[in-house]
């Protein structure tokens, strides 16, 4: 069984770059992130127009979305590292990173959502992630400031005043 750890910085967590390599988190300190489980065959995979709205809206104030793709929930993301790439770019213009693809529950989870599901959303929700799109707003200072249901739109203005509220 899996052991949530919500100490220190998630920035810390290595994690592989979809493209290969290392994702470098560490090259996101001092700015806001927005970390998303995503997926290319979701209902909930249009969102992807509102992430890369608020990361063209918000990039030069020190912010970032991180799309993590994850194929747990029926299987919405089968594909390998090139064809997840060619979907986001190809058909929503996604410009932010990905993640290598992981699992972000279960005994297999990926360390960075160790430390991201000890952390409540809005509705205290804790635990595992409910869905693909589930989000969670990183603060300057590396540790978790929000989480939001997999049905918050990127552009709802809870999720916009929380991202604001961190570039301040």
């Amino acid at each position: 069984m899996t052991t949530t750890d919500n100490t220190g910085s998630v920035l810390d967590v290595e994690i592989g770059a979809l493209t290969g390599g290392s994702a470098d988190l560490t090259q996101y300190a001092g700015k806001a992130v927005l970390i998303v489980n995503v997926a290319s065959k979701c209902g909930l995979t249009p969102q992807y127009t509102g992430l890369e709205r608020l990361q063209e809206r918000y990039a030069a104030q020190g912010f970032t979305v991180l799309g993590v793709p994850c194929n747990q929930f029926l299987g919405q993301e089968p594909g390998g590292a090139e064809e997840i790439a060619e979907f986001c770019s190809a058909t929503y213009g996604v410009t932010f990173p990905l993640t290598e693809k992981v699992e972000v529950n279960g005994e297999g989870r990926h360390t960075l959502y160790d430390r991201l599901v000890g952390f409540a959303d809005a509705e205290g929700h804790t635990g595992d992630i409910r869905w693909n799109f589930e989000k969670f707003l990183i603060g300057r200072d590396g540790k978790v400031a929000a989480r939001f249901s997999p049905q918050t739109e990127p552009e709802a203005a809870e999720l916009v005043t929380a991202v604001e509220a961190q570039l301040a």
